[in-house]
This record gives structure tokens, sequence and C-alpha cells, in this order.
């Protein structure tokens, strides 16, 4: 089959539109349409439909999609290793992902120590939710992940590699002057009445998990979008909320902490694939390590 038509493929269930696929790769709309009705051809039957808006995979094309994009990365990988042994080029980029709270200060840090010791070396970041991250590596889309064991917790996929960092007790966050402010450890219990807000299910799950535990209930009453929108509707004084530790010390000064009674806790993992292991990933693994350990040494910083 032509690679050509696989991309053409890949990118019109990107964009849903095969009008939008013919602008993005330089070709006409009829030309996109060719490519794809040779490759229903090929393997007999259809891959996209055509609704209203644009296009979107049949059940058979979501499954030849999913292989495709996985064949096409190894592919660009393939040209890009090619283009560093020609032009001289030592190491290729070094693509990285973490969960919010990882990626607001731990893996900073360890990339910094990594830079520090191994001199210029490309690099990105991508934060996202363990689940996603997890699919962006199997998919090559990423070298390293740091992800969490947060429900519903971490597969077993044997194409992974999964090796621990450490344990991250979770925290309650609180608006600054709120009466549980500088008390130290408390109970759950004591807190089971104020309003919470979420972000994500595992964090909600750990905290009703907690209270169930403790024998209370707690009021989940508010959303947020994101980890930065919870934190502002604490700042704010609508709600309290629980997060992981290792955001203690990346925290607006606007809010401060509180340690619970036998708190939660989550893993924190790197995940790499199998095969093709970026050579600085055990590089980076030993700082990721260092920094774990330099933040849990840390005195508690006083956010009030």
């Amino acid at each position: 089959m032509e690679l050509t038509a696989w991309r053409t493929f890949v990118t019109a269930c990107q964009l849903g539109s095969l009008s939008a696929a013919a602008a993005e790769l330089g070709y006409t709309q009829s030309a996109v349409s060719r490519q794809i009705a040779g490759l229903e051809r090929r393997l007999g039957t259809p891959l996209v439909e055509r609704h209203v808006r644009g296009v979107r995979p049949t059940p058979a094309g979501e499954v030849f999609r999913n292989h495709a994009l996985v064949a096409l990365k190894e592919i660009d990988r393939a040209v890009c290793a090619v283009r560093d042994v020609r032009d001289g080029a030592q190491r290729r980029p070094l693509a990285v992902g973490a969960t919010p709270s990882l990626a607001a200060g731990i893996v900073p840090a360890a990339i910094r120590r990594l830079l520090d010791r191994t001199g210029p070396l490309g690099w990105s970041l991508s934060p996202g939710l363990s689940a996603q991250l997890h699919d962006r590596v199997t998919a090559g889309d990423l070298d390293v992940a740091v992800v969490t064991d947060a429900p519903p917790g971490l597969p077993h996929d044997p194409r992974i590699e999964r090796r621990v960092l450490g344990i991250d007790e979770m925290v309650v966050v609180l608006p600054v002057g709120h009466p549980a402010a500088g008390r130290g450890p408390v109970h759950i219990s004591a807190l089971a009445d104020q309003t919470w807000v979420e972000d994500n299910d595992g964090s909600a799950t750990l905290l009703r998990q907690h209270a169930a535990r403790a024998g209370v209930t707690t009021r989940i009453d508010l959303t947020a979008a994101d980890l930065p929108g919870k934190v502002a509707l604490v700042a704010t004084g609508h709600a309290i909320a629980l997060i992981p530790g290792v955001l203690t010390c990346a925290l607006r000064t606007d809010v401060t902490t509180v340690t619970l009674v036998d708190p939660p806790t989550r893993g924190i993992y790197t995940i790499t694939p199998r095969h093709d292991t970026h050579p600085a990933a055990t590089a980076l693994f030993d700082q990721l390590v260092a920094a774990f350990d330099a933040d849990q040494t840390k005195p508690a910083a006083s956010l009030g």
C-alpha cells in the first residue's frame, strides 16, 4: 500500500474533513478522496463515513487508523534517525510527558539536572493525564512519561517498561486564613462538612476512599477543568481540595496546605517503550529520582 494514502487517511480522520486534509497536505479534495478510496479497495471495507460536517472513521477505519498511527510514527523516527547520522547529530530530541502536578516541578527540575550533566539536548515536555500519556508512549509520541497509579490505576502492558520513582502523599489545599491552616496533620472528619472541588475522577476517588475509611463522607460540589482551575477556586474561597504533595512547592501564594492523618497516597512511575528506548531515558530516570528525593526532604513552605 502507498504510505502517502495512509498519511492522507490519518490526517482526514484527525481533522474530520476531506477538504481540511487536502489543505493540510497540499492536495486537491478529489485526490484525497481517491487515495482513501484506494485504501478501501485494498482492504475490502469502508474506512470513513460521510456526514453533514465532514467525515469520521468507521469501526474498521478506527482500527486501521490506530495501527497506521504507530506505523507512520516509526517511519518518521526512522527517517529522522537516518538524517541524524547523515548530519552528524548524536542524539535525537527527548520527548517527555508528565501529569500536570509533576510537570509543575519535579520533571522540569530533573530535566535541568540532566542538561547540566549531559550538555545541550533537544527536549520537549507535554502534560496529560496518566492514561493519555500511556497511549502516547505506546504510539511512539513520547520517549518517557512520568505518571501515577491514582484510580483507575495503570494498565499492565507488555510493550511498556515501568519503573517506580516513589510514593506521593496527598495534602489538602486551603484558602489563606482558613481555620484549619497551620494546624498540622488533621483528621478528614474535621473537613468533611466543607465544600470540595475536584478536577479529575482519580483525585475524587482518592478523596472519597480516604473519607470512607474514616467513616465520613465529603461533598464534592464543584468541578474544575484542570489543576490550576481547582486551585483558583480554593484561592477565592469557594472550596478546599485534595492535591498531590509534590505540587506544594509550586502553589500560588494565596493558598496554603494542611497534611492529613494517614493521608491517601499514589505511586509515581516512569514508563518507557521496551523497544527503541531513548539513549537519555535511563539518565533522566536517575535525575527524576534525585529531584523527587530532594522535593520530599524540603521543609514545608509557608504559603499563607
